[in-house]
């Protein structure tokens, strides 16, 4: 069986879940027998974290390219040998880390004609792609990696007669942000392209309930696949500290609560709550977060503490596992729910438990994992309480790391997720 997967990428500079979650899906399902995979990027280079992980060196469907077409008029009808000319790899990793590049605002139109497809991608682009997927023969499913470019299911069901799986995950990030009518359309759009999917996949119950909610679409064709992380990237041991250390795992933004984060460990130091506590971060970010990223750092100095702050630069390889070695707990306090939260199988992989609110997927991953504690109402006051509580107790936190360690490598390992992934395929 052969399946090509079909991934937007992020450019790599920050961390990015979706990516993380398309290439794991794509490592896992090279381990069963008989299945052959390819995994092709759309919009902007593979995320850094998928560095030897396979991905054709062909961008389709090039960010820039797009973008000229839909906002600038002289390039509207732009010949299609210029294409490749400012969709050149080092544009398209310069365009990534430029403000705007993650931004929903300006990019509406653009977003309801890549759902529905007709628009967006143009027919000798679509063209190029079929052409490289059957260059060595037709693969048998096309998997997506998220509802946001649903239009290429019917374009390349027309062009190729196979079978399409989508990838379900944190959509509603991106549309939820639009203005209306957009927002409404985007979802109804999406519900309408969904009749070219063959099979949905998306990694948890809130998740599969919030498309459906979104939608109005019965989810029917909707499989809960929990993502698998393979336990032999933390392998290390713990270093020894000299003061206890709180770790922020993610892209340094607004949307996932750094702030938040940043005002309790500022109240933990100022009313010495956890005597020595420092801060430790690490994620990335891109240009449009650069002055969200100076405000906090600012509102850490005018506190005193900018000393006891570290910030990771790199979020991937031997630097990550430096910061899963040199912290105790970690917390990303989102605002908006998510529908998963693979950080937090990568901390609880790494033996640290984390600090969530209640909301979103996080008990849902939790109540498996058991690497962690819930904290509700989602507010500061319980958020300084859950931090101080585990923070000075060693021995909840040896008992929730070990614990959380072991639920994910026997409950949400690589093996298990390829294992319900080739049922999937199979089963179409």
């Amino acid at each position: 069986m052969k399946i090509a997967y079909l991934i937007t990428g992020s450019g790599g500079s920050f961390y990015c879940g979706n990516c993380y979650r398309d290439m794991l899906y794509v490592r896992a399902i090279r381990k069963v027998p008989g299945i052959t995979a390819r995994a092709v990027p759309l919009y902007l280079p593979p995320d850094r974290s998928a560095s030897g992980g396979g991905f054709e060196k062909e961008v389709f469907f090039g960010a820039i390219s797009m973008f000229l077409r839909e906002k600038v008029k002289i390039f509207r009808n732009m010949p299609a040998f210029m294409d490749k000319i400012v969709d050149a790899m080092p544009l398209l990793r310069l365009a990534a880390t430029q403000a705007g590049a993650t931004r929903t605002e300006g990019f509406e139109d653009l977003t309801i004609s890549m759902i529905e497809g007709d628009n967006a991608f143009r027919k000798h682009e679509v063209d190029r792609l079929v052409r490289f997927l059957t260059s060595d023969g037709k693969p048998d499913i096309i998997h997506l990696s998220n509802a946001l470019i649903l239009g290429l299911a019917r374009q390349l069901k027309q062009r190729m007669d196979i079978k399409v799986v989508c990838s379900l995950l944190n959509e509603d990030d991106w549309i939820d942000d639009m203005t209306e009518p957009y927002r409404s359309n985007a979802w109804k759009m999406i519900a309408k392209e969904a009749v070219y999917v063959d099979r949905f996949i998306t990694p948890s119950s809130y998740s599969k309930e919030l498309f459906k909610r979104k939608t109005g679409l019965d989810g029917n064709n909707i499989t809960i696949v929990p993502l698998g992380f393979d336990p032999e990237n933390n392998s290390r041991e713990r270093a020894e500290k000299d003061s206890p250390a709180l770790g922020y795992f993610c892209r340094v933004n607004s949307h996932n609560g750094f702030d938040k984060l940043v005002d309790a460990f500022i109240e933990i130091r100022v009313k010495n709550l956890v005597p020595g506590l420092t801060l430790n971060v690490c994620g990335g970010y891109t240009g449009d977060d650069k002055p969200f990223l100076s405000e906090q750092i600012r509102k850490i100095k005018s506190s005193g503490f900018k000393s006891a702050v570290r910030i990771f630069p790199e979020f991937i390889g031997d630097k990550k596992q430096e910061f899963f070695r040199n912290v105790d707990v970690i917390s990303v306090p989102v605002r908006k729910y998510d529908g998963y939260g693979l950080y937090l199988l990568e901390a609880n992989g790494a033996g640290i438990p984390v600090v969530q609110p209640g909301t979103g997927a996080f008990p849902e991953i939790l109540e498996t994992t058991e690497g962690g504690i819930i904290y509700s109402p989602d507010r500061h006051n319980p958020l300084v309480g859950a931090l101080v509580n585990i923070l000075n107790d060693k021995d909840k936190q040896k008992e929730l790391g070990e614990r959380g360690k072991m639920n994910v490598r026997e409950k949400l390992s690589l093996k298990k997720m390829s294992q319900s992934l080739s049922e999937v395929y199979t089963s179409l």
